[in-house]
């Protein structure tokens, strides 16, 4: 790799900053994608050092230990053990945070020893003299063998002399000092190691015989050394320890915490938001404050865009003459477009106020407050985040259990998530809730309507956490798992991180749901308008069946487009399904609509509005006006009554509507096995669970 155009990996525990310096260094420049061979996202962006060189940063997961717990942290050994490999850096810097660099240093210290020029950049050093700290960089500098550089990437200094250190790397050493530890820990045994390959460093032997994911080496020749797991684990016991011994021998002299200088309210705050009974509720107070956001400010952009793309389909119609591919685009592509771009302002929302927090230090309080409670239920505190996040979209929230370090438990995470009221619900809720339950106020001041979506948020998460439960008891999973956060300082959000966080996860959204929503718009558009010889004779029958009426051409046309649509495929599927829905208190148009919805729930709205005859329209009072006109044949009152409107609701609270969640279930299990039992699950229980609502109400 040249000179000007310099390989850079940040590496680092989890709450040090990392990510911050890495937008700092980076800016707007950067990408995601996937490390080859593994689900995990990577990011990358490209560092102007000088007007001559530049540097591609890439930012690794975070991790505590280069022995890796999850996934993300099998990451940072993946891309160390190929020097061959794309990612391979020249330079490595580990980031660390002042505050906690005794445990910063472990990582440091293996790091070091895989033999990579290594700087140390200390974070948030602008809160030294605050928390009473001082060090000695050149004393640090000696002891470690590196080069230190103290930064605050809040505060945006330091950031330039660690450019000019990266683009002067090659004056830094490659240092490895396990040779000593090795001594110190089993002379004979890593003699023996040692000439398994003479031309290997005696540290990536070790890294070859203790990480499977690190294995450079033929298992075959370290099979002398593989038996005695027990022998392995006590020896890497010892290697912790003695790495600590350094690490305090060199923080002794050259690093200085005085907590009677130190001037943070730190310990106060965490008093308050871990408190056993204040915390709590300061916790649900956040969650109510931020759903009322999500509903009040989020209104308006998407009726915008509801309203953009319905004028978009119109004005394309005026300037495109009739014919199949006028149809497809007006009726098929953009109200797929728009059916993705609608929910942006709710999930932009959401990442927004959860990345705010989550920049602030607030989350990991969260996480540590809800471990206890997590445990009971077979969870971990960081199962949290995900449950958090699956009410914006269950995709990123599956991902996000990656953090999660025992498999058990992230696969009863990634199981129950689906169960969180997702923002696809939203739209199926509130159309139905504004059908089936009045405008009333409860006290004076509470909305009925209001109340009921709480509690449907509220049955979603009881029910995660009652599976949880379920599959804590039933599944024979073997795992080890232990809890580790990083406690990090309460900080002022950086703009320019929660901006790049919202815009990633938002773009993910919008790709990975468009992928599905916008082929089934289009195939529902061609099944919706196209059908067997029975259906291209509609528009000939009704207009000799209303010859001798006095309908107006607008009825004439809704009751072709209504006719048409029950002969068409769509509404033939319709029709076969409609004895097993039928006992939910549906017809087969509300059969087509399920349909539909499972590929994904969003899909449903989309799908009423061509239902009733109102093809290219998706405004919800509109649709709302011919849902509750809809009359049953068979009773001769509303088709829509609380109780069927009750049994959709149920309905949709508990089952597996979406394909794309599927798909990233499978990839993150690396099985099709856990989709499958999510799929049936939850659908057998929302099948029942609607049966029963509607048999009792009505």
């Amino acid at each position: 790799m040249g000179k000007n155009n310099i390989q850079v990996s940040l590496i680092g525990n989890p709450n040090t900053g990392k990510t911050s310096l890495f937008n700092k260094l980076t800016g707007l420049n950067q990408k995601v994608g996937n490390y080859p061979g593994i689900t995990v996202d990577k990011k990358q962006g490209v560092c102007n050092l000088s007007s001559k060189n530049k540097a591609i940063i890439t930012d690794l997961p975070g991790t505590y230990s280069i022995n890796p717990t999850s996934l993300d942290e099998s990451v940072v050994l993946k891309v160390l053990e190929n020097p061959t490999g794309k990612n391979y850096p020249d330079v490595i810097v580990v980031v660390s945070d002042v505050e906690n660099l005794k445990r910063n240093l472990l990582l440091f210290t293996q790091v070091q020893d895989i033999g990579i020029p290594t700087v140390l950049a200390i974070n948030m050093a602008d809160e030294m003299d605050k928390k009473g700290i001082s060090i000695d960089v050149p004393g640090l500098e000696k002891a470690l063998e590196t080069k230190v550089v103290l930064i605050s990437a809040k505060k945006n200094t330091g950031i330039q002399e660690l450019k000019s250190v990266l683009e002067n790397y090659e004056v830094l050493k490659p240092v490895t000092n396990f040779s000593e530890i090795a001594k110190r820990i089993d002379v004979s045994f890593f003699d023996a190691l040692q000439k398994v390959n003479p031309e290997k460093s005696l540290y990536h032997l070790w890294l070859s015989a203790t990480q499977q994911s690190f294995r450079d080496v033929n298992k075959e020749d370290l099979s002398d050394f593989l038996d005695d797991i027990s022998k392995l684990k006590k020896y890497q016991h010892k290697e912790t320890i003695y790495r600590y011994q350094k690490i305090n021998k060199a923080l002794k002299e050259y690093y200085v915490l005085d907590r009677n200088k130190a001037k943070d309210i730190r310990a106060k705050l965490d008093k308050v938001f871990t408190h056993k009974i204040f915390g709590y509720a300061i916790f649900f107070g956040i969650l109510f404050l931020i759903f009322q956001s999500i509903f009040s400010w989020a209104s308006i952009p998407m009726d915008l865009i509801d309203e953009t793309f319905g004028s978009l389909s119109e004005k394309v119609k005026e300037y495109m003459s009739d014919g199949i591919l006028s149809d497809l685009i007006t009726d098929g592509i953009i109200p797929g477009i728009g059916g993705v771009l609608i929910f942006i302002p709710q999930i932009a929302i959401l990442f927004f106020l959860i990345a705010v927090l989550e920049e602030t230090g607030y989350m990991s309080r969260v996480v540590f407050l809800m471990d206890k409670i997590m445990r009971r239920f077979g969870l971990s505190g960081k199962s949290v985040i995900p449950l958090i996040s699956g009410t914006a979209c269950a995709i990123p929230a599956v991902m996000a259990t990656r953090t999660i370090s025992g498999w058990k438990e992230r696969l009863i995470t990634i199981l129950i998530t689906p169960f969180t009221t997702c923002s696809a619900r939203l739209p199926v809720y509130a159309i139905l809730i504004a059908i089936i339950i009045p405008e009333n106020k409860v006290l004076g001041f509470f909305n009925l309507q209001g109340l009921t979506l709480l509690a449907l948020y509220l049955l979603g998460f009881s029910t995660a956490l009652l599976a949880a439960f379920i599959l804590h008891k039933t599944l024979k999973v073997k795992s080890k798992s232990f809890f580790v956060i990083e406690m990090p300082d309460y900080k002022i959000p950086s703009l320019k991180n929660v901006f790049i966080t919202v815009v990633e996860k938002t773009k993910s959204f919008v790709i990975e749901a468009g992928k599905i929503i916008l082929p089934i718009s289009i195939v529902l558009w061609f099944l919706a308008t196209h059908g067997p010889s029975s259906f291209h004779k509609v528009e000939e029958e009704v207009k000799k069946e209303v010859s001798l009426s006095n309908l107006s051409e607008e009825e004439i046309a809704q009751k072709i487009a209504s006719k048409k649509l029950e002969k068409s495929y769509i509404g033939i599927a319709g029709k076969t399904i409609e004895p097993v829905v039928k006992p939910l208190g549906y017809d087969w148009k509300i059969g087509i609509g399920l349909i539909t919805s499972f590929a994904a729930r969003e899909v449903f709205v989309g799908t009423l509005a061509t239902i009733y005859s109102i093809e290219g329209v998706e405004d919800e009072g509109t649709i709302k006006e011919r849902m509750e006109a809809e009359i049953n044949p068979d009773t001769g009152k509303k088709r829509f009554n609380f109780a069927t409107g009750m049994s959709l609701l149920i309905f949709y609270a508990f089952a597996m509507q979406c394909m794309a969640t599927l798909a990233i279930v499978k990839r993150e299990t690396k099985s099709w096995k856990w989709p499958l039992v999510q799929l049936f699950g939850m659908g057998i229980l929302a099948y029942v669970s609607a049966l029963i609502t509607f048999q009792i109400l009505r």
